[in-house]
């Protein structure tokens, strides 16, 4: 049998090996970018002017060793500005790196991600037996990073965008409302609405028990009057709810087509489900571009897993789009599904019976 040799573009090859080293860089900085949040970097530098690696070690009490070597990787990534011997922290970076009120907000993306990638050797083991890793079993970081990367868009959309393009819903709410959040997590979405809305009773559900513990401990001090409990998607306790809501947790679950099913049994007839889902195209070419492909990394190492490691896990993935998600409420028994709404992260579907 001949052997054909294939011809290799050496520049083709050499730019490839340049940007994998910009990937490395990329890996690295997610760590980086969640010491400075941690630490008080960012906001040590935000409208202080030019520093010094010593005058921003003195400022968060914190080593001048590590604040140079810190301070050197993010400029060399576009982070922070360089110049003579000084670092700056630009405007404009300064709100996506520590305005927690700012749709931009951006360390909680960054610290799910290094959370997950905490994980990868696990993930490795499991890609090989099929296994699942429960949400549970991860770090606090995903579970801390998860609600300050959503949080901040919930705070932006949801009262003001993403209800009021539901039917119906907004004055039920105003007159007093029956509300289930199922997937709640800290409960973010679920205080929210609560506070919003205080004629209403809300419940939130989560099968996390730390987080259950974390979203009481929230509404307590934001003076939110809920109910949480610990329980699955598919054995949330209630009925009769005028309202339920489902925040980027859907994809996760291990039975999405048994929770619409709970869903369509708790609701009211004239009732709605507004299910939020990460932002996807039906296709996989839709998704080729910097969301989906941060997408496509969460599905690999932390959704599917997810999914996969509760009972019949379906898997649908973190971009599933919208055509698998309307399968999974019409075998759930519901009749009318829309896309509501939508932002750069974020699909919002209206599901009604």
């Amino acid at each position: 049998m001949t052997t054909v040799e294939q011809q290799i573009d050496g520049d083709k090859l050499m730019a490839f090996v340049f940007r994998a080293v910009d990937e490395v860089g990329a890996t690295l900085n997610a760590g980086l970018v969640v010491m400075g949040d941690k630490l008080g970097y960012y906001r040590a530098l935000a409208g202080a002017g030019p520093l010094t690696p010593a005058e921003l070690a003195e400022r968060t009490r914190t080593s001048e060793h590590y604040t140079r070597e810190w301070l050197n990787a993010q400029a060399a990534g576009g982070f922070v500005e360089y110049d003579d011997g000084r670092y700056v922290l630009p405007a404009e970076h300064a709100i996506a790196l520590t305005d927690e009120s700012s749709p931009a907000f951006l360390p909680g993306f960054f610290q799910i991600a290094l959370g997950t990638v905490h994980n990868t050797t696990q993930t490795i083991e499991a890609a090989r037996s099929g296994a699942g890793i429960g949400w549970h079993e991860h770090d606090t970081d995903v579970h801390n990073g998860c609600e300050r990367f959503f949080r901040p868009g919930y705070n932006a959309n949801l009262l003001t965008g993403w209800l009021p393009a539901l039917t119906d819903v907004v004055g039920k709410l105003e007159r007093g409302a029956k509300v289930a959040d199922i997937g709640c997590g800290h409960g973010a979405s679920t205080i929210l609405m609560a506070k919003a809305f205080p004629r209403s009773t809300f419940v939130g559900a989560d099968y996390h028990s730390g987080s259950i513990e974390v979203a009481r401990q929230r509404a307590a001090e934001a003076g939110a009057d809920i109910t949480f409990e610990v329980a699955p998607a598919t054995a949330f306790s209630g009925a009769g709810y005028d309202l339920v809501t489902t925040f980027d947790a859907l994809h996760d679950m291990g039975d999405p087509v048994g929770a619409a099913r709970r869903v369509r049994e708790s609701l009211t007839e004239d009732g709605t489900w507004m299910v939020v889902e990460p932002m996807a195209g039906d296709r996989v070419e839709d998704n080729l571009n910097p969301v989906g492909r941060a997408y496509y990394g969460f599905s690999t190492l932390l959704c599917t897993p997810a999914s996969l490691s509760q009972d019949v896990g379906l898997a649908l993935g973190t971009q599933a789009g919208p055509a698998r998600i309307r399968d999974v409420i019409t075998a759930a028994g519901f009749t009318r599904f829309r896309v509501a709404a939508e932002t750069p992260f974020n699909l919002v579907y209206e599901v009604r019976p």
